[in-house]
């Protein structure tokens, strides 16, 4: 998922707007493609079975995934099994292999959770309205058991749920109803007011409850080991279907809820394809475990076992030697990335390129999504506008001092288009948002990308099932992500020139569409002296990013590197003088 704690902006909710759409037919032709380059895309795909990830996708689905329980250390294995088959040993074994994993533990600081059983009914009536079989987003994480048996007691509805709807109302021993937050509502309702356990609904528009009217949101409650309660989220078909009947009269619930609460660790799983030249340098990739999807987020961590898999085999063979160290971590989202920069400054400092695969799965004819290269902070931040939009998650202007000048960002854009080309896949990006695994990167000062899907009218409901789960877009993704690995691993002069074009191209295309869009505002009455600096902006972030490619080759740019890049930046500026003098005419 996307955390939420990371947001940074209002959501916005016109599904039109979904990123900068890109496809082979669009795209300017190319240099021909280098040797390696071609041949750590023929790996790739000779490699990468969609089928196979999907299986492994399967294998999870359904659960529910939080640090420490049965159901994320499962994974946790399966994953090592499929690193096993592809030639990795564990690190105390083979200390000194190319190919190595291990897995790290850590206390936590609350107990491990793992719902069991669940259901909901109205007395009087025969069925129950929700159970978890059905939902498994049912009972909100961090519940606690009811009794045996399960408990009646009175339905009190509070509406909104805010302070205010709380004032004259008796919840004490009763079952509250309320919209919003699950967690919110079980703070007021039980810890303030002693309420027996909470039915919280919740359902964002971009999910279509009107049309998904059975699917239940992810929630959680606060751990409280004195309490001992529960929260259940409430699809739309439930809710109303209580509200109907309170609406008739009193009504009794009957709630049943069956949960494991118990001392765990949090595991974290990391395995390294060792650099011969420079492995001090590294090209790290992340994939959260948690959560109770299948493309969320059960699809990334598919994925990178099969980009596993590639190296595995191009090490094997002899044709994928890196010279520097390719690390992939499996773990909590966010926290896992954090710990591996925090915890040991020098590894730090070696990390060149983050990556990260969150929701990568997705069969967008059914889920409405679209796969997304969510950009590090360039000028589509600042201005968005033209093609560049921020998808229903959101996003807030940032400003120019915000931006972070690279390479990377079209990098992985052309190896997506590259695979794009193949396989007719459809490839868009987004201006920086935040909330998942390639923060981390990007607070520490190192280039960190996102591969996602969005908008899923599933996300983080419990309609992101199997079903949902495209084998195509696993292979699609999969290849793009391994391909850039190998390729920024062995990068030498003539794939740095190779890459230095590419950039160059996407420079000039960027400032001519960037003119054409002042152009046309100033035509409408918009600032000359704001396009002029939009313009500006963009050819001084190009120019900087075309500087970093100067890390691109283990050991430093060659001097047929460097007169490279000299070139490029000429016509890089070149074009931005050219695109801020049209803007008079």
């Amino acid at each position: 998922m996307r955390s939420p704690l990371l947001f940074l902006v209002a959501l916005v909710v016109e599904m039109a707007a979904v990123g900068s759409p890109i496809s082979p037919q669009t795209s300017t032709v190319r240099p021909e493609t280098p040797p390696a380059l071609a041949a750590y895309q023929d790996l790739a795909r000779k490699v990468i079975s969609g089928d196979q990830a999907r299986e492994m996708v399967a294998f999870m689905d359904p659960s529910y995934r939080v640090p420490g329980n049965e159901s994320f250390n499962a994974y946790i294995r399966e994953v090592v099994k499929a690193l096993e088959t592809a030639g990795y040993v564990a690190e105390t074994e083979g200390p000194n292999a190319p190919l190595t994993y291990r897995i790290e533990s850590r206390e936590m600081s609350r107990p491990a959770w793992d719902p069991l059983s669940t259901s909901l009914t109205i007395l009087g009536q025969p069925e129950p309205l929700m159970t978890l079989t059905t939902n498994i987003n049912l009972m909100a994480a961090y519940s606690h058991s009811t009794p045996a048996g399960g408990l009646e007691a009175e339905l009190v509805d509070v509406g909104r749920g805010s302070a205010q709807d709380f004032e004259g109302i008796d919840v004490q021993g009763k079952v509250v109803m309320g919209d919003g937050s699950t967690g919110q509502l079980f703070r007021r309702a039980v810890q303030e007011h002693g309420a027996l356990g909470v039915l919280a609904y919740r359902i964002s528009s971009f999910n279509n409850p009107e049309v998904n009217r059975d699917i239940a949101p992810m929630s959680s409650i606060p751990y409280d080991a004195e309490a001992k309660s529960w929260g259940l989220a409430l699809s739309l078909n439930a809710m109303e279907a209580l509200r109907e009947a309170l609406a008739e009269g009193p009504v009794r619930v009957r709630v049943e809820v069956e949960s494991l609460i118990y001392p765990s660790e949090e595991l974290t799983l990391v395995a390294e394809v060792h650099g011969t030249k420079a492995p001090e340098e590294r090209f790290v990739f992340s994939a959260h475990v948690q959560e109770s999807g299948a493309n969320d987020n059960a699809t990334g961590v598919a994925a990178l076992a099969q980009v596993a898999r590639v190296f595995g085999e191009g090490v094997r063979s002899g044709a994928f030697l890196p010279d520097r160290t390719i690390t992939m971590i499996w773990g909590d989202e966010i926290s896992s990335t954090r710990r591996y920069l925090e915890d040991d400054p020098d590894r730090a400092r070696g990390v060149r390129w983050g990556l990260s695969l969150d929701m990568v799965g997705e069969d967008t004819e059914k889920t409405g999504g679209t796969f997304l290269i969510e950009k590090m902070p360039d000028p589509s931040a600042v201005w968005t506008r033209g093609d560049d939009q921020h998808t229903e998650w959101g996003g807030r202007p940032l400003t120019v001092e915000q931006m972070t000048p690279h390479y990377f960002n079209d990098f992985v854009l052309n190896r997506c288009l590259d695979q794009a080309a193949e396989t007719g896949w459809v490839v868009r990006t987004n201006p920086y948002e935040g909330g998942s695994d390639h923060v981390p990167f990007l607070r520490a000062g190192i280039p960190g990308i996102l591969l996602w899907h969005f908008t899923d009218q599933f996300y983080h409901t419990d309609g992101d099932r199997i079903e949902m789960v495209s084998a195509l877009t696993l292979e699609n993704v999969s290849v793009c992500a391994a391909v850039s690995a190998m390729a920024l691993t062995t990068a030498d002069d003539e794939l740095a020139d190779f890459f230095a074009k590419e950039l160059e191209r996407a420079a000039i295309e960027r400032i001519q569409g960037e003119s054409e869009l002042g152009r046309a505002a100033i035509s409408q009455g918009g600032d000359p002296k704001e396009e002029r600096l939009i313009l500006e902006t963009w050819t001084e972030w190009y120019l900087a990013a075309v500087d970093t490619i100067r890390d691109m080759e283990a050991g430093g740019p060659s001097e047929a590197t460097e007169a490279i890049l000299a070139s490029t930046r000429r016509s890089i500026t070149e074009a931005g003088r050219k695109a801020v003098e049209t803007l008079g005419r």
